[in-house]
């Protein structure tokens, strides 16, 4: 029992500190939009994920490796520790040198400078997460919670501040680095006072050994997955320039900060879908199927209410028309975002996470081609169609894998989707016209009304949908 409570507590910590981080992290790009413009939000970011990509390799899937083998068995926390902080102390310090090699040939003085500057951050973060890791392992995630928030409130008020007195870029990323430093004390800090085990790195041939092994499936994905999330920034800024970058900024960081709702959803839903699979495949499909209504529901309201306010959304970034097709494709992706994160879920809690690795891998190929045949045609345009259309081929390839794991039928997501398509229509007309007679706050309100309204009428959300999701959240 204290096991089921331990895992409500964190899921409850975790999903309150995700929706504060998200809206914390996006207030603070709105800030940096405004005072900076295009030009240099585009350096701001590139030089961001230039080092996000580069920090794969200094991790390399250690610390989901951490987490497991510590909740198995916590008594060799701290073995396993010492192997990894021994190993990524190398890793970290090799990284740091290449990272700043390639940049040195690569970019001009000062983007080279404000990945120094991002490079700190880059370690410092490393480390934070394999103190974490353990603590996941000990079913603790309180104190990351916690952490993840203090972290953006460091950043955005040191940020402001460099903002209000006009100090250069590389003071911005500065203010990250102070957040990062506190992370990593606090973390270590946690580890050791609280968990009471030993922070100091230990060369075990043998321990690191077992290390890799279990960690390289993980290193897989994940390299997959940040290559696919940040080359395209890179991409764009090298073929069209920094200002393209900026504008693509605006709708990766709209799409981003909304994916809090997705991933808060299906953390409480994937010990369901681990349960049903041990006992129930028909209650897993009916899960999956319930979860893709209750996505394509939420995400479709969001997607048409975006799409007709792009032009009036773009002017809060200080941007102008170049911005509002860019967010306007991009959007469209976050339907598929959205249901992803379920077939996602299904195909781990499944035992089919190589099948997910290679989904990733395959759409990483498509996403680069597209961007360098896309970008040099369209600009920020083309990597919003690349987006759109790399996610809409990672839910074909996860849903043709599901598959293979329940009956799945389309038919009755089709019809809930139909019955949202005329509900997100009509809600559209009503935020695009009535926006032009009232303020729009009010007209996104007199939308959702109208949203709720039709979509009720329609039978595109029933009662027994509502249950189904309730006793998903209170499964583990």
């Amino acid at each position: 029992m204290m096991k089921v409570s331990n895992i409500a507590k964190n899921t409850s910590y975790l999903t309150l500190a995700l929706i504060i981080q998200k809206v914390i992290s996006f207030s603070y790009f709105v800030i940096l939009a405004r005072f900076l413009g295009l030009e240099a939000l585009g350096q701001y970011y590139t030089a961001i994920a230039f080092t996000t990509i580069f920090s794969i390799f200094i991790d390399l899937g250690f610390s989901n490796a951490l987490t497991r083998e510590v909740a198995k068995a916590q008594e060799k926390a701290s073995e396993w520790l010492a192997s990894v902080l021994a190993v990524k102390l190398s890793l970290a310090a090799t990284t740091y040198i290449i990272a700043l090699v390639v940049a040195y040939f690569v970019y001009d003085y000062n983007l080279v400078i404000l990945i120094i500057v991002s490079s700190i951050s880059m370690v410092l973060d490393s480390f934070t997460s394999t103190f974490f890791a353990v603590a996941r392992g000990f079913h603790n995630l309180k104190y990351e919670s916690v952490a993840s928030v203090i972290f953006q409130l460091i950043v955005i008020s040191g940020g402001y501040i460099a903002l209000k007195a006009g100090w250069p870029l590389p003071a911005l990323l500065a203010a990250v680095v102070v957040a990062s430093a506190f992370n990593f004390f606090f973390s270590g800090y946690i580890v050791k006072q609280r968990l009471k085990l030993s922070i100091r790195p230990r060369w075990n041939k043998e321990r690191i050994r077992q290390v890799v092994m279990i960690s390289w499936p993980f290193a897989l994905y994940n390299i997959f997955q940040r290559l696919y999330t940040y080359l395209d920034s890179l991409i764009l800024g090298f073929i069209a320039g920094f200002g393209a970058v900026g504008i693509y900024q605006i709708a990766f960081k709209l799409i981003f900060a909304l994916q809090f709702l997705p991933m808060a959803f299906t953390a409480s839903l994937y010990p369901a879908m681990s349960a049903y699979w041990q006992s129930n495949r028909e209650q897993l499909q009916v899960t999956l199927e319930r979860a893709l209504n209750y996505l394509i529901i939420i995400s479709l309201p969001i997607i048409f209410g975006v799409f007709f306010l792009a032009d009036k959304i773009a002017p809060l970034f200080k941007a102008g028309e170049e911005a509002v097709w860019p967010l306007r494709i991009s959007i469209i992706a976050l339907f598929f975002i959205f249901l992803n994160f379920p077939v996602g879920s299904l195909l781990n809690a499944c035992d089919r996470q190589r099948r997910n690795t290679a989904n990733m891998g395959i759409v990483l190929l498509v996403s680069v081609a597209l961007n360098f045949f896309l970008i040099p045609l369209f600009q920020a345009v083309g990597a919003s169609i690349t987006v759109l259309v790399s996610n809409a081929l990672m839910f074909t390839l996860g849903i043709i894998g599901a598959k293979g794991i329940v009956r799945y039928k389309a038919r009755k997501n089709l019809q809930v989707l139909l019955k949202a398509l005329v509900a997100a229509a009509l809600m559209g007309l009503v935020v695009y016209f009535g926006g032009q007679y009232m303020h729009v706050f009010a007209a996104v309100v007199l939308g959702a009304i109208t949203y709720a309204t039709v979509l009720m009428a329609v039978g595109g959300i029933k009662k027994a949908d509502v249950l189904s999701i309730a006793s998903s959240f209170k499964r583990t």
